[in-house]
């Protein structure tokens, strides 16, 4: 060990140094004349050199002196070596051996002979310390994440004296900050290089892997219940898969599909209960022979089936044909309870008979209804008033409900773009055209890419199905005159010729309004469907709108509260909203008061959110949000002390598999790494090749003790006193 060593230093400039210089002279010169003028008096003489050491001091001062004290590290220079014990590390996808026989074994077993002193350590070294670090995440339990920012953050506050980090990993960070913007920049701030070490393959191991169960948390005895998957393939070549829906431990329904090379496959199974109660849907894939993960093959999910009474309203002006068959399909559907308003503007009084209205509904009225579908009607006189369109406009916003806009030829809703329900309005209609355009030719649909994929739009057990379905649906002459779709719409189909300065007329668009949906059906000729086939598609079509709509409302509600929450089957982590409709005493909505909300995870701990009461564009919601931290089954309670009414409902989170065996290793990020932090990448079988960088690495910087002579109150106060004994001695020498 060195000795300390110390030496002064100044902090100055060129400028500052040679006007000091000339003072001093100066200074000098002034002193040695004022000497010889007194005659060489010895006393004069004392007086003139205190004053020029004053003046040398200010002078040295300036110069910012600094007495610094240099000594070696007291411990040994530090290697850190950082390995990921995540559970990502279990993926068996290193080969060992180069023959076409070599096992694999998994990224665990393959860094453990880099877990030795001796491998990192150089001979000549033996001062250089070597300690292994694991890490994974912050997590509990920590080996379902892999935070690398956190590991690297932790070995540069707890160690000291580091000469270099070796971080042996597959990359794969899945949370906390990006290793590359924090620890990585901070190494590099202070000069210490990470050494990466990455392990894993970046070729796929082969795999059949169901990514994705889409099921929804209820649905409805008699009524078919489509379950949206995705599956992937990181097979070479195409596979035919066989996937199997079990209900409650029971094999239901089978179905093979296609799923290509290196691709992704989607599609739906397809159920219909036929009892109310609680099951549990478990989507199964057969084991392929040439997979390596199978347990990736099966997903679950819980749903509730339920009796279901859809409360439906329709408005119209005229009895038109699209609203007659509709209406007639509608009172036909067990589940559905549907009440018809039919204003007929140019009759004295409303359409009446069974189902039917004498007014539109007041807003406790209202409330009740699921869905609205709205025909060729506006605001205008014998139809709706302006406060009217807006308690619709509430009860969409606010109430989760569905609105269905059916222009007609008499081009009543162009009214309504401009009124309360213009935000709604999902398209921007065209002035000039009010009535729309007819023709004697047919018009087709035509389904974008997004109406391919849609529930809304499935008239077919398949994607492929489907798709010629709306191909060989009796056409239309006459359709709304839409400029465009609004932005923050979804499109899903458009006339197969007509077309605008935006692109191809949009014929079936729909958006999302505060808690509500909304669609625009373009053409009022869906009745056509039905030629030869009955109510097949056309019923199908608008059934399946009507209850994408109510979805939302039929959560969890009793005759005087609703909750309702998305998503519907959260994650762990994920932020939950949650909204609540209080019916009060006086049967409208409740607009203010104390709506509560009891989580019971499945552990048995219980928190209380407090809802808020929404904006004034959503009076009669309560709104507030909840983040679950544990997978499985919770119990929702909402309550409100106003009406002391309650319900409650099971709300299914499912876990985070961050550390997905059979992910990639990201070696792009642990290259990263290396190259900001100043060091280098390499594989576990070129661990060897770092040794020479390592046994290259500087000994640690000496500390510096640092002593600001300028500005330590001593120098200041050794100063102050020479000024004040100069100024004696000149009263005393009698020069004042």
């Amino acid at each position: 060990m060195q000795d300390q060593q110390g030496y002064l230093e100044f902090f100055s400039n060129s400028s500052v140094i040679i006007l000091g210089i000339i003072i001093i002279i100066a200074t000098g010169v002034l002193c040695w004349y004022a000497w010889h003028r007194s005659g060489y008096r010895k006393q004069i003489g004392w007086l003139e050199l205190l004053r020029f050491v004053c003046v040398c001091l200010v002078i040295l001062t300036l110069n910012q002196p600094e007495w610094l004290e240099s000594q070696p590290p007291e411990q040994r220079s530090t290697l850190a070596v950082l390995w990921d014990q995540s559970n990502s590390m279990e993926t068996q996808d290193v080969l060992d051996g180069q023959d076409s026989t070599a096992k694999r074994k998994s990224r665990a077993e393959t860094i453990l002979p880099l877990m030795s002193e001796e491998v990192w350590k150089p001979e000549d070294d033996t001062e250089l310390n070597v300690v292994f670090e694991p890490f994974s995440s912050l997590l509990d339990p920590a080996e379902e994440a892999t935070d690398i920012n956190a590991g690297l953050s932790h070995v540069l506050e707890t160690h000291d004296n580091l000469r270099g980090v070796v971080l042996v990993s597959d990359g794969d960070w899945n949370v906390g900050k990006s290793p590359l913007d924090d620890a990585a920049t901070r190494y590099h701030v202070q000069e210490i290089p990470i050494f990466a070490v990455g392990v894993g393959s970046e070729v796929p191991l082969p795999d059949i892997e169901l990514v994705s169960m889409d099921a929804p948390t209820y649905g409805v005895t008699k009524k078919q219940l489509r379950i949206p998957f995705v599956v992937r393939n990181t097979l070479g070549q195409d596979r035919e898969v066989s996937l199997t829906l079990n209900i409650n431990n029971e094999a239901t329904v089978s179905k093979v599909i296609t799923v290509p090379a290196m691709g992704k496959a989607q599609d739906n199974m397809a159920w219909t209960p036929t009892e109310t109660g609680d099951y549990d849907l478990t989507l199964r894939i057969a084991k392929d022979i040439q997979e390596l993960i199978p347990e990736n093959n099966e997903l679950s999910a819980p749903i509730s089936i339920r009796k279901e009474q859809l409360k439906i309203l329709v408005i119209e002006s005229f009895p038109r044909w699209e609203y007659r068959y509709l209406r007639n399909a509608l009172e036909r559907d067990a589940g559905v309870d549907v009440t018809c308003l039919l204003f007929h503007p140019k009759l004295p009084q409303v359409g009446g008979g069974r189902g039917y209205i004498k007014r539109f509904p007041d807003a406790r009225e209202l409330s009740q209804f699921d869905v609205v579908f709205l025909g060729d009607v506006g605001i205008a006189p014998d139809q709706l008033t302006d406060e009217q369109a807006q308690d619709l406009r509430q009860l969409v916003s606010a109430q989760a409900a569905g609105i269905v806009f059916l222009p007609g030829r008499t081009g009543g809703q162009d009214s309504l773009t401009t009124g309360p329900l213009a935000d709604l309005y999902p398209v921007v209609l065209d002035p000039a055209i009010p009535n729309g355009v007819g023709s004697s030719i047919q018009g087709y649909f035509a389904l974008t890419e997004p109406g391919q994929r849609s529930l809304l739009t499935r008239l077919g057990d398949t994607d492929l199905d489907s798709s010629e379905v709306w191909r060989t649906l009796p056409g239309f002459f006459w359709y709304a005159g839409v400029k465009r779709a609004k932005v923050g719409t979804e499109t899903l189909a458009v006339h197969d010729q007509a077309a605008t300065v935006s692109g191809r007329v949009p014929l079936i668009v729909t958006k999302t309004y505060g808690t509500g949906k909304v669609l625009f059906m373009g053409t009022d000729s869906a009745w056509r469907w039905r030629h030869g086939v009955e109510d097949k598609y056309h019923y199908r079509f608008w059934s399946q709108v009507a209850r994408w709509m109510a979805y939302r409302r039929q959560m969890a509600q009793s005759e005087t509260i609703r909750l309702f929450y998305s998503p519907d089957r959260p994650h762990v982590d994920d932020v939950l909203t949650l909204n609540a409709n209080v019916i009060d005493n006086f049967g409208g909505p409740l607009d203010r008061g104390t709506v509560i909300v009891q989580a019971i995870a499945p552990s048995g701990k219980t928190e209380t959110i407090r809802l808020q009461p929404g904006t004034e564009d959503a009076w009669g919601l309560f709104i507030g949000t909840y983040i679950p931290k544990e997978a499985g089954s919770y119990r929702l309670v909402a309550s409100s002390s106003e009406t002391g009414a309650s319900i409650q409902t099971d709300l299914s989170v499912q876990g985070l598999n961050r550390e997905q065996q059979g992910r990639l290793a990201r070696f792009d990020v642990l290259n990263e790494i290396a190259n900001i932090s100043g060091g280098k990448m390499v594989s576990v079988d070129e661990v060897g090749t770092l040794l020479d960088h390592l046994a290259a690495l500087p000994e640690p910087e000496p500390i510096v003790k640092r002593t600001r002579i300028w500005a330590n109150p001593f120098w200041g106060g050794l100063i102050i006193l020479l000024l004040g004994l100069f100024w004696v001695a000149r009263k005393m020498a009698g020069t004042i």
